[in-house]
């Protein structure tokens, strides 16, 4: 869909360098969300990484602990190990200079992976402990993690304006520079020019444009200063990309595609000055005691590695300091009359744990209600967490979003501790969890409380990196529950078939499910609008306002942009004159990274631009002038991964044909499950749907979190066992 990646907030491949400045209004990483490491950084140095080694963290296990405990108890102190480690070097580390204690071990195993031989046994100096059965410090929330920014002052701005002027920069990101760097970033930027690089929608052809004309014949592809921003740049690109590590000999060959000269020695000054982690992480299932376990070496920001282990110890902390478990059947009594086999065995599993995932399609939405009001009726707080505002409103009283939980306006409040006031928290489309927001709500939750993680796996991940629901699910740290109920219908039948690879010709009585052929995208667009203004109100008697759009990506010539416009000069003709908007417009707002919410414009003064909001705190917002452009997007069509977690009555799904080759089978099994009464599909991309739902897998991530989980459980279960 040509510029899909770059219009979600996650850029494309490392290669590519579209115009600085052009960072879109999404929340989501469309198309290539899932992509995998070596993907996430151009494709460099794809190796497997998979070496046999030592998994005990170099260190005498303590008694009664084994070694991939001692591993993951290691792992657990990260923050100190972090402190420490920067507290060894008494100066910076120069380019090519000697590393010394941790960070000397660390690269040894970098430069070992390199070579294709055993790394070191020692990776971590920390001494192995017990899994911690205490509570966490309880987070005070005074907004969500991911709040955006306050902007700049207006000096700051103009001198980087004036900086990247005088040297033929991108003038059109200074805001966003002056808010990346602070109130000196001109002063940074003058010393460091490759600190361009931390500005979002910057490429590295653009930082090393300014570099030159502002060092002149100073500036070299081998300059610290450039390696080091590169290797930050590759894993925040990566993160974007929903990974929350990378393998060190796929950064390792994306460095050398950037003409850096050495590229393990930039590893090396990333690693002597603390700016990256490197962890050792074993590969398949344990080996028997004496064996080499298989591992592989991964290097992440520290940003990811720490919420990924924050959340994995708050997941450990709620299983081991649940209470005593309740009689099943005082549960079972207390549940609405005639609960469904899944709600009956989930009830009962939540009963007995303090940590539950729940799995199934859209019937089992059902499923996770029968077991909130149970919960009520035995006098437990009990609350319900979502991420679209339309499930929200659907679910009714006692439910929030997981925004609104984490920033305070919605939800039960929090204790004298800090602490959410509740006994089970519920949160459904918990694919949707990145590590971050996962870390936020996990850690709000207090000891003793109940956790039931529940979603369809067959939906599109985090717009965010990680795969929390799927690293949980594959740790089987915890009791699973799996519902079988099938969803009702030819809308429901089409898309069960989809999740197995399969792309039925369904019976379709009541037009539920129409194909609308199209040769080219100047069809598809005629068609939709048609569609959506016409002909889908006039059958199934819905307003336009309930049939929703949705797209591969936000560029070329069918993607949301296209599209947008067409449905506006249709639905609400109008000039624009407030930044390309008018009173009425449909429109998607992008409050922060991952968050999209569907709201109208009704006016716009000299505060900003107001819209009708419903998902955002009093359903009103401003958005300020200069937050217009990056922050509000025309909203009649949008992208699946704007659309997971809502419905509505009627969804038109384009296809054309540039669009092949960015369908997937999560991505047509998401687009379709939206529609809750008809579905359209706009089709133009011949035999690339079947393909893609039979063949086209979601491409991996790399993460952790499933490993620290495994980690921790066993390293509970070694602590629990008799001397």
């Amino acid at each position: 869909m040509g510029d899909e990646a770059e219009a979600d907030g996650g850029p494309g491949a490392a290669g590519e360098e579209p115009p600085a400045g052009d960072e879109a209004a999404d929340g989501s990483a469309e198309g290539d969300g899932a992509r995998s490491g070596a993907e996430a950084v151009g494709d460099a140095g794809a190796a497997e990484g998979q070496i046999p080694g030592q998994a005990d963290g170099g260190e005498a296990p303590a008694a009664g602990i084994s070694e991939a405990a001692a591993e993951l108890a290691a792992q657990k102190i990260e923050r100190e190990r972090i402190a420490r480690r920067k507290a060894e070097r008494t100066a910076p580390v120069e380019a090519g200079a000697k590393l010394s204690g941790t960070a000397a071990d660390l690269l040894a195993a970098v430069r070992a992976v390199e070579g294709g031989e055993k790394p070191p046994s020692r990776y971590f100096d920390d001494a192995p402990a017990a899994p911690r059965r205490t509570p966490a410090p309880a987070p005070v929330a005074e907004r969500p993690r991911s709040a955006p920014r306050p902007p700049a002052p207006a000096e700051a701005v103009d001198a980087v304006r004036a900086l990247l002027a005088r040297t033929g920069g991108p003038e059109a990101v200074a805001a966003k520079a002056a808010e990346a760097l602070g109130e000196d970033a001109a002063g940074r930027l003058t010393e460091d020019p490759w600190q361009l690089l931390a500005v979002p929608g910057v490429r590295p052809t653009q930082a090393d444009g300014f570099a030159r004309a502002l060092l002149g014949a100073d500036c070299g592809p081998g300059d610290e200063r450039r390696t080091a921003a590169l290797v930050a740049w590759l894993l925040a690109q990566a993160a974007l990309k929903g990974h929350t590590a990378l393998e060190a000999s796929v950064l390792t060959g994306a460095l050398g595609q950037y003409a850096v000269p050495d590229p393990a020695e930039a590893l090396e000054q990333a690693i002597g000055d603390g700016a990256v982690l490197v962890f050792q992480e074993p590969v398949g299932e344990p080996v028997p005691e004496g064996e080499e376990q298989p591992v592989t070496i991964l290097v992440g920001l520290e940003g990811c590695a720490l919420a990924e282990e924050s959340l994995a110890d708050g997941l450990a902390r709620l299983v081991n300091t649940f209470g005593a478990a309740a009689d099943p059947a005082e549960w079972t009594a207390a549940a609405p009359a005639g609960p469904g086999p899944a709600a009956a065995e989930l009830i009962r599993a939540v009963a007995g744990h303090g940590l539950v995932t729940h799995t199934g399609g859209e019937a089992a939405r059902a499923e996770p209600l029968v077991l909130l009001a149970t919960a009520r009726a035995l006098g437990l707080r009990a609350w319900l967490a979502c991420h679209a505002p339309a499930a929200r409103d659907r679910a009714g009283e006692g439910a929030a979003t997981v925004a609104g939980l984490l920033d305070g306006t919605e939800g039960p409040g929090r204790d004298q501790d800090g602490q959410l006031a509740l006994d089970l928290l519920v949160v459904t489309d918990a694919p949707q969890l990145d590590v971050e927001s996962a870390a936020a709500l996990v850690e709000s939750v207090p000891d003793g409380a109940r956790l039931v993680l529940s979603g369809d796996p067959g939906v599109l991940g985090s717009a965010g990196p990680g795969r929390v629901f799927a690293d949980v699910l594959a740790a089987r740290a915890c009791p699973q529950v799996a519902s079988r109920v099938p969803d009702p219908g030819p809308l429901g039948e089409l898309v069960s078939g989809i999740g197995v690879g399969e792309l039925l010709a369904v019976d379709a009585p009541g037009k539920e499910v129409v194909i609308v052929p199209v040769r080219d995208a100047g069809e598809a667009v005629h068609r939709t609008v048609q569609l959506v203004a016409e002909s889908v109100p006039r059958a199934f008697g819905l307003p336009a306002e309930g049939v929703q759009v949705i797209t591969p990506g936000h560029g070329g010539s069918a993607g949301t942009r296209a599209l947008n416009a067409a449905l506006k000069e249709r639905l609400n003709p109008g000039p624009g004159r407030f930044g390309g908007f008018d009173p009425g417009d449909r429109v998607v707002y992008v409050p922060s990274p991952g968050r999209a919410l569907p709201g109208r414009v009704v006016t716009a003064d000299a505060e900003g631009l107001h819209l009708d909001c419903p998902g955002a705190a009093g359903g009103r917002v401003v958005v300020p002038k200069e937050r217009v452009e990056s922050a509000v997007r025309h909203g009649w069509a949008v992208t699946a991964h704007q659309a997971v977690g809502s419905h509505w009555p009627g969804v038109v799904v384009v296809l054309p044909g540039d669009a092949a080759d960015a369908l997937s089978r999560d991505w047509v099994y998401t687009a379709f499950g939206r529609a809750e009464r008809h579905l359209s599909v706009v089709h133009g991309v011949d035999q690339a749907l079947p393909r893609a739902v039979a063949e086209v897998l979601p491409k991996p991530r790399t993460t952790r979190l499933a490993g620290l989980l495994r980690g921790l459980a066993a390293a509970a279960a070694g602590a629990d066992r008799p001397e």
